[in-house]
């Protein structure tokens, strides 16, 4: 017996999930995947499959889930040594080996793809029956996906700056092959190929990289112009240099394949939506002028244009509809001249459908409930102009005959019959016999109402299938916020049919999994869809802010199951908690406004809440204590909280930790207990198990669970709580913490500064123990949230320009440096405190201008020390190949042993000039000696102005 082999894609599944299975110990505990010579294998197979279909991402994207892709190409990243938790946009693509610069590319193409992709509605799969198991399953993957997707978007602007900076490469690049791959297996040492600037690996050519990086940096901007209409003209940028290369290199040569028919979509919408004057190609498309009629009212044209295509058939189907849909939108809000247009687009759109053999549009029939002799002649000149009798095939002939035949049958006006019957295409297209049959017909029909009597009523009113109903009503149903009107409609589905599931019509419907299970285990059919929708709805409306609505759809949900379930009663009012939080926050608390009384009582009583079996959203949790701790309720923290909620619940232990060592602060030694002990709960949150450490060989494996389970939570749960956090001291006791936990670290070169470090312990028992690696990326990611909140205050500067010092980005570390200080001094305009610019922050400054090679600014900075470093300064002065202002920045120096030495050394030089400029430096009487105290001071404190203006100017 005989099996296929499994697809490519299939195999990368399969590996990748092998690798990652977790395992469980001795004590049956669930442990994260060892980083063992298997597990790597398995990895290492997965990418040499990929490397196989020559990493296309087409093939990839349309095989592979987004967690499997994106785990996939992690690991790309590691074995190409990204430097793990280092941003991107902060890499220098031309620095690195090729095949370390095409895995970067690739990941943030996919990136950019993905978020496109995701923008696109998904069509919802009618479900079988429900299965909690296969509903759990398909919800994890969900959320799985959703938080790539929002770490995605987050990094989106950092991905587009990536790609952009791709394109100024204009070299060859290279991406892993399996030769390459065994290379890197055999020899870890051996990066990229044979040797670190190796050319080894499938050859991708300047000209495919910046085809595809044009069309998919295009594709975002496109995507992005739904809020932003200027980025549609970086699109249009973009899409027309893909054309232009597809052009000059032939789609052939290409690596990677485009697709032409959307590229050529994407340069007609882009034509359409810039509208440039200069671009006379694109005036001239249908589109074009479609749009340009619209826009400025022009509807005679408009019905011409129609009128014409009738004939090429060169507008889609779907194109047509869209037009008539908006005209009948611009009519309903009142237009009613736009009455004529839409009947002469609609018959102009139902010809076109008859001589396609398409079903005629109900729109039709409802425009047509009155007929006029105007309305004939216009509909018999479009049947006119649409076919050429004379080329027109038989079956086109017949096509147009049965309209008019089927016309005159449902019209009741004889006068209008005989207008259609008497006209020439009407006679041309019927034999005598089939006109003799028709009139026999009429004659003999039933006596009908005269449809010309009826009024022109509700679109329901007319005639439809029971399926066309319930599309409507589900239709009606999506769209719908309003309580009553979603019961209304759902009694009216359940009255058309018993076999539907009607909370399952939409994708966006989401409803937590501890709420789900409780929710459809309700009997009642009706009463399940409707209180699962409520509150899907709800949390929808809460999700994008809309509060007002959230309120209203929560507070009918919570009428209608007080009625039954106590359980889902308790759950609603713990909703509608959440919900009145996010209101204030979003609301008065924006303008520091504090929360009403009963507000903080009720967050309270959730707290304190000891109700069995009710289902809890972490979340809300978080939020209370978040919400208690930016409201600096820190007395009922420390004081009031029960002593078993703080055993049970890990965000007031957290919370009351937090609050009572900011209460103590600043205080004396003896009240750092509570410090202690808070540093001792992140210590074990931060602290992993001895067998997963990193590997002998350095590798660091992406697929890592090093979360660690002897702690009150998880990290990533401790960064989302902070996440949550706005109080200043709180953000900045939690930040003084990590930076102080980092620093402890033994190979650590250089230490973070960051206020309040003393209270914390300067040791830890058991240092191995703690991952340092994940230690490093909180405290970057905390300053850069911290940012957000307040982008003015001068400690968290430092300490983001410590965090770029330490990782050697010393242009980006002077920039925060500079920042510090501006801020604090109304951009130099009066003294920096000596608290922020101590002298560990003007030596690191020091460091940051010599190793940018810009030594003259080096010289300038050591006079800004409490002790001058002339032999720092006369060092960087020797130097000649500088890159600063040089002679130009004597004028900030205001030290005369500087000046002195400058002039001796320009004139062993025979550099006359720049020793005149020393010279004259030095000549300016506020700088002599014997002047008061208070006078050179004030000379120094000038000088110090201009300079770090002048740098400020430089770096900002």
């Amino acid at each position: 017996m005989f099996y296929a082999d499994p697809p490519p894609v299939q195999l990368i599944v399969q590996f990748l999930e092998q690798a990652s299975k977790p395992s469980v110990n001795e004590q049956n505990q669930v442990q994260p995947p060892p980083d063992n010579k298997r597990n790597r294998i398995l990895k290492l197979l997965a990418l040499k499959v990929a490397a196989h279909l020559k990493w296309d991402l087409d093939v990839l994207e349309k095989s592979l889930s987004v967690p499997v892709l994106n785990m996939l190409l992690n690991e790309l990243l590691c074995i190409s040594k990204v430097p793990p938790g280092t941003k991107h946009v902060d890499v220098d693509l031309s620095s690195l080996p090729p095949t370390t610069a095409m895995a970067i590319l690739l990941y943030n193409r996919w990136a950019i793809r993905t978020i496109v992709q995701s923008s696109f509605p998904v069509k919802q799969v009618k479900p079988g029956p429900p299965q909690l198991n296969v509903m759990s399953q398909v919800q994890q993957e969900k959320e799985l996906t959703d938080n790539i997707l929002k770490v995605l978007k987050e990094q989106a602007a950092d991905s587009i700056l990536v790609l952009e900076g791709a394109l100024k490469l204009n070299k060859d690049l290279y991406v892993h092959t399996i030769r390459t791959l065994d290379l890197l297996a055999m020899e870890p040492g051996m990066v990229n190929g044979e040797t670190e600037s190796s050319t080894a690996g499938l050859k991708i050519s300047a000209e495919e990289i910046q085809c595809q990086v044009c069309y998919d940096l295009g594709a975002i901007y496109f995507q992005q112009g739904s809020t932003n209409a200027a980025v549609h003209e970086n699109a249009k940028e973009k899409f027309f240099k893909t054309k232009e290369l597809i052009a000059k290199n032939g789609s052939s040569s290409l690596h990677f394949t485009i697709d032409e028919e959307r590229l050529a979509g994407y340069c007609q919408a882009c034509g359409v939506l810039t509208s440039s004057s200069d671009d006379a190609s694109q005036q001239a498309t249908p589109y074009s002028q479609i749009h340009s009629c619209m826009k400025s009212g022009n509807y005679q044209d408009l019905v011409k244009i129609f009128l014409e295509d009738n004939l090429t058939l060169s507008l889609p189907v779907q194109f047509r509809q869209s037009v008539l849909r908006e005209l009948f939108q611009k009519a309903q809000q009142g237009n009613d001249a736009l009455d004529e247009v839409c009947f002469k687009v609609c018959v102009c759109n139902t010809v076109c459908d008859v001589l396609q053999g398409r079903t005629i549009d109900i729109q039709f029939c409802q425009l047509f409930l009155k007929p006029s002799k105007e309305k004939i002649d216009f509909l018999l000149e479009v049947c006119s102009r649409s076919i050429n009798l004379e080329n027109a095939s038989e079956a086109l002939k017949r096509k147009m005959a049965a309209f008019l035949k089927n016309l005159c049958l449902g019209l009741e006006d004889l006068q209008l019959v005989f207008m259609i019957s008497s006209h020439e295409l009407f006679i041309k297209l019927l034999k005598d016999d089939e006109r003799k049959l028709l009139v026999d017909q009429m004659r003999k029909r039933s006596p009908r109402i005269n449809l010309c009597t009826k009024p022109v009523t509700s679109f329901y009113d007319i005639p439809a299938s029971a399926s066309v109903n319930i599309g409507q009503l589900e239709h009606q149903l999506i769209l719908s916020v309003d309580p009553w009107r979603i019961r209304q409609i759902l009694i009216e589905l359940h009255g058309m049919t018993s076999e539907r599931q009607f909370w399952t019509i939409s994708n966006k419907w989401e409803v937590p999994n501890v709420y789900g299970n409780v929710i459809l285990g309700i009997k009642d059919n009706l009463t399940r869809d409707l209180v699962y929708i409520l509150m899907a709805k709800g949390l929808h409306c809460c999700a994008i802010k809309d509060f007002v609505h959230a309120k209203q759809l929560f507070a009918a949900c919570l009428e209608l199951v007080t009625e039954f379930s106590p359980k889902l009663r308790q759950v609603m009012l713990n909703e509608m908690l959440l919900l009145d939080i996010y209101t204030h926050e979003a609301g008065a608390g924006v303008s520091g406004e504090r929360p009403p009384s009963d507000l903080i009582s009720r967050v309270r009583g959730y707290l304190e809440m000891r109700v069995p079996d009710i289902p809890l959203r972490q979340v809300i949790a978080e939020e209370c204590v978040a919400f208690l701790l930016n409201w600096r309720e820190n007395e009922y923290l420390t004081m009031q909280v029960p002593l078993p909620l703080v055993q049970t619940n890990p965000y007031v232990k957290l919370g009351q930790l937090l609050a009572a060592t900011c209460k103590e602060l600043p205080g004396p030694k003896e009240s750092r207990r509570t410090a202690k002990d808070l540093w001792e709960v992140v210590v074990q949150i931060c602290s992993v198990s001895n067998q997963h450490k990193r590997g002998n060989d350095g590798r660091v494996s992406l697929i890592k669970h090093r979360e660690s389970t002897l702690g009150i939570m998880y990290r990533s749960e401790l960064l989302s709580f902070i996440k949550k956090l706005r109080e200043p001291l709180v953000l900045t006791t939690i930040l003084s913490l990590f930076v102080k936990l980092h620093n402890v670290r033994e190979d650590i070169v250089n230490d973070i500064a960051a206020e309040h470090i003393s209270i914390w312990p300067s040791s830890i028992p058991n240092l191995q123990s703690v991952d340092f690696e994940a230690v490093a990326v909180t405290v970057k990611e905390l300053v850069s949230y911290a940012l957000t909140i307040n982008a003015n205050n001068h400690f968290w500067l430092i300490i983001q320009a410590d965090i770029y010092f330490a990782t050697n980005q010393y242009s980006a570390a002077l920039h925060y440096y500079l920042q510090a200080g501006a801020v604090c001094s109304d951009f130099f305009n009066k003294m920096v405190p000596p608290d922020v610019y101590t002298d560990q922050v003007i030596k690191r400054m020091i460091k940051c201008c010599s190793l940018l090679n810009c030594h003259t600014q080096v010289a300038i900075l050591c006079q800004f020390l409490r002790e001058v470093d002339y032999k720092t300064a006369f060092k960087a002065l020797q130097e000649q190949n500088s890159h600063d202002a040089m002679d130009s920045y004597y004028e900030y120096i205001w030290d005369v042993t500087i000046l002195e030495y400058l002039t001796y050394l320009h004139h062993k030089r025979g550099e006359t000039d720049k020793r005149q400029i020393a010279i004259k430096a030095i000549g300016q009487t506020e700088l002599n000696a014997s002047n008061p105290e208070e006078v050179l001071q004030l000379a120094a404190q000038r000088r110090k102005k201009k300079f770090l203006q002048a740098m400020a100017k430089l770096y900002f």
